[in-house]
């Protein structure tokens, strides 16, 4: 059949026989974990390269610094406006709703055991103010910044180096040339990895049927509803809203354009997996590759949507499961620290849980304990988390896009109705020049 043909029927195909397979055999199931880490290690090989070479032809591309520092500013400002919604967004929901009212748990019951390693992680996140933050941004050598794999330290360099390439001007150009036939050498060699991704979602799916069981959710099963309603309430009503008001585009026609990713990051629950591939349509869509490489980089450091949605939703959870009670300025407390802990939570092992733990650790009333309820239906809430903040980042993407006119808003609806097919292995388009009028809004 054609559908199971293209990668987007082959990760569904996936999917059911990952389901499947946990069912029947649970145990031979739950040792696939490796597929789907193999799978997310070999796409985190290509993502620091791939983002210093998009970012630094991009800047270098670009010409006008003050421009690009322009994006910047608009990124950041997008992302904190965000960022604060939804995290008054899971608090609102979370308080209204009541998720944990009547588990009345004993926090004595709980085992401390379970939760060691990401509370002594929590507490070095936690400590650390904000010049230590900057300090991170700033890696130690180059070649550091590239063997970590830490996405902004790369960023950093990456700005630097297209800055000091855009200023050399006519005698640069050779080596911007190098940069470019770079990226299309990394491009090529991660469309052979993501035919892999198949075999990655199969892995990843049967290792958490095996292991949880699909009867795992049924203990915390209205938390894990309540998660998955916020957040599709976030991206389709907020998001959605936002993408029209500013671009004129349609949020499930871009939704539908980028499914392949999507069912991938649902599948291995790291949108990770898909940071090349996404950068990549973006720029097929019209968007800039300048505008592209600053804002998806900085994006999965700043603008977690989803994640801020379930700091302040579990938080309240744990307290009303425990029965804490929590006054209005507890409320703000949590607001107000988890705007600063979510920043922190890419890259960190265990991002979710340790991110938790340093959130719950500055608001004393809550019992950091608690956390224990949440483990075991994590990485069912770690599939939502991904798919909300890759959506944040493409939507962010957009808008920014389409505020510093960015975009060739014509190729974008052409795109998005499939009237152009994007093909992943040739160069992106230029955009059209900003003073050539745009098709209508659809």
């Amino acid at each position: 059949m054609k559908f199971f043909k293209s990668l987007f029927g082959q990760v569904v195909l996936a999917v059911v026989i990952g389901v499947i397979f946990g069912v029947m055999a649970p145990e031979t199931a739950a040792q696939l974990k490796p597929l789907g880490d193999s799978f997310i290690k070999l796409i985190k090989m290509l993502i620091a390269p791939i983002v210093f070479c998009v970012v630094v032809h991009g800047i270098a591309g670009a010409g006008d610094l003050k421009k690009v520092g322009r994006v910047g500013v608009k990124a950041v400002i997008y992302f904190e406006i965000l960022t604060t919604i939804a995290l008054a967004l899971g608090i609102a929901l979370a308080f209204l709703l009541g998720p944990g009212h009547g588990m009345n748990i004993d926090t004595r019951s709980l085992d401390a055991g379970a939760l060691s390693s990401y509370v002594d992680t929590a507490s070095k996140v936690k400590d650390q103010g904000t010049v230590e933050f900057l300090m991170k941004l700033i890696p130690s050598t180059v070649v550091g910044a590239f063997s970590n794999g830490d996405v902004l330290q790369v960023l950093v360099i990456a700005i630097l180096a297209g800055c000091a390439l855009s200023l050399l001007g006519a005698p640069a150009k050779p080596l911007l040339n190098l940069v470019d036939q770079a990226s299309q050498m990394l491009f090529k060699m991660m469309s052979f990895i993501v035919k892999l991704a198949p075999l990655g979602v199969l892995g990843a799916i049967a290792f958490t049927v095996g292991k949880y069981g699909v009867g795992s959710l049924k203990q915390l099963g209205y938390l894990v509803v309540l998660y998955y309603v916020t957040v599709i309430l976030f991206v389709v009503v907020v998001l959605g809203a936002i993408l029209r008001v500013t671009s004129g585009l349609s949020l499930f026609k871009l939704l539908r354009y980028l499914k392949a990713e999507l069912m991938i990051v649902l599948g291995t629950a790291s949108s990770d997996a898909v940071l090349p591939q996404i950068m990549r349509k973006l720029e097929k869509m019209g968007i800039k590759d300048s505008t592209v490489g600053l804002v998806i980089p900085t994006g999965y450091s700043f603008n977690l949507d989803a994640f801020s949605i379930y700091l302040t939703l579990a938080a309240v959870f744990i307290a009303q499961a425990t029965n804490t009670p929590l006054s209005m300025s507890d409320l703000l407390v949590i607001l107000g620290v988890s705007l600063v802990t979510s920043k922190g939570a890419h890259g960190v092992p265990g991002s979710a849980i340790v991110i938790l733990a340093a959130t719950l650790s500055a608001v004393p009333a809550i019992p950091v304990i608690g956390l224990v309820l949440v483990l075991s239906v994590d990485w069912f809430l770690g599939m939502a988390r991904a798919l909300g903040n890759l959506v944040g980042n493409c939507v962010a993407t957009v808008v920014v896009a389409a505020w510093e006119k960015d975009i060739d808003l014509g190729q974008a609806r052409r795109v998005l109705d499939g009237e152009i097919a994007v093909n992943l292995d040739e160069p992106a388009p230029e955009p059209l020049p900003a003073d050539i009028s745009p098709l209508p809004a659809a």
